[in-house]
């Protein structure tokens, strides 16, 4: 039986950045999708707000900060059809015509026809800072349903000589494109287009752990816990990473989001991954991007109470109890609080959040909240 169709917020926060959903429902079925168990794939696009009702909304919420970065159409791929792609265009339009500057990412898998090339270029040259993730991993039709593969592929080049900078998003990786072919054919055609590539294991959210190893089936020992990790990934990718290849030695690659974002708006850490093991060993950053870093983040203004105060107080959460940990910048709360909560806190304040977990909580946690990669051998 298909699950009941769950509709998230418009407005909503996630562990990289807010986001706007003013429409949710895909129409493609791809396997692994976190969608999935909301009832919101293979599904017609629901409109939950006007491009004007979702500017108006963003501009009003609680979470909204003029540092932050914002999503746009995480319950959806915006490009899937034709009411989606004119909410699309409406949107940035609205967005473009406004006070906001928010760095506005759009993530797709679809084509993207040349109305939308040129509207997202008219409005990056209105300063509407606009960064497309395209989500390319190498996976097929079986697991990828209803994905126009070529036109995916084709967005780069196409995005690229239109100056509009393209982050390669490879994820998940799962056992059928975690070879070194099938990931060196996926980096032999990103790599002269994309400014970076962001790659990411499979993120496992606690309502979904029979859909994955649906596809996955070693993921149901029920030693490994996919859950409570930041990703899972094929040991052959992890280890492919580890050993980059010469000829991609030039291609930047991340596995942390923010860093990547980081990277392509030219702007320092505040998601505090500099000068971690992930910060030294796990991402391919460049040195001038490593030495923005170096010079802003110890500079960084100091945090104090009066500004946690401030802020849990506008989120809804006035006077909960914490400990701050000026050296390390660093939250400890004293009671669970939502993810989407003490992402926007982290984010808003450039600040480490630690809290006891809430039982109910339907998000995996994220690196930024303590959790770590899992990785998993390959079957004998």
């Amino acid at each position: 039986m298909a699950p009941t169709r769950l509709f998230e917020p418009v407005i909503d926060q996630h562990d990289t950045w807010m986001v706007a959903n003013p429409v949710q429902g895909c129409p493609k079925g791809c396997a692994y999708c976190y969608l999935q168990d909301l009832g919101q794939t293979r599904a017609k696009p629901a409109v939950l707000a006007t491009p004007e009702e979702t500017l108006e909304q963003l501009l009003a919420h609680r979470y909204y900060h003029p540092e932050l970065v914002v999503a746009l159409y995480t319950c959806t791929d915006a490009l899937a059809t034709p009411v989606t792609r004119a909410h699309l265009t409406a949107l940035l339009d609205a967005l473009g015509a406004s006070t906001v500057r928010n760095p506005i990412c759009l993530i797709t898998k679809c084509a993207i026809p040349d109305d939308v090339v040129a509207c997202i270029t008219r409005n990056r040259a209105a300063g509407l800072p606009i960064v497309v993730y395209l989500s390319y991993s190498g996976l097929g039709p079986d697991i990828e349903a209803g994905i126009d593969h070529d036109a995916l592929r084709a967005n780069f080049p196409r995005l690229h000589a239109a100056g509009i900078p393209v982050i390669h998003y490879w994820r998940p990786f799962l056992p059928p494109n975690s070879t070194p072919t099938a990931i060196e054919r996926v980096m032999d055609w990103v790599t002269p287009y994309a400014a970076c590539t962001v790659a990411v294991g499979t993120k496992v959210k606690p309502t979904a752990l029979e859909q994955i190893t649906g596809l996955w089936p070693e993921l149901a020992d029920p030693h490994l816990h996919p859950q409570a990790a930041d990703s899972v990934w094929p040991r052959p990718a992890w280890e492919w990473l580890q050993h980059l290849p010469d000829r991609y030695a030039g291609h930047r690659i991340f596995q942390t989001n923010s860093c990547a974002l980081a990277y392509v708006l030219g702007r320092a850490d505040r998601a505090g991954v500099y000068n971690t093991p992930t910060c030294l060993a796990a991402n391919h950053c460049p040195a001038a991007q490593r030495d923005r870093c170096h010079h802003t983040v110890p500079r960084r203004p100091a945090v104090t109470q009066a500004d946690i105060n401030r802020h849990l107080a506008k989120i809804g959460h006035p006077g909960l109890p914490y400990t701050l940990h000026p050296g390390t910048r660093t939250v400890v709360l004293g009671q669970p609080l939502p993810l989407r909560d003490r992402h926007n806190l982290a984010q808003v304040l450039a600040v480490t959040v630690r809290s006891p977990e809430d039982p109910g909580e339907r998000y995996w946690p994220g690196r930024l909240s303590g959790a770590q990669p899992l990785i998993i051998d390959p079957r004998p």
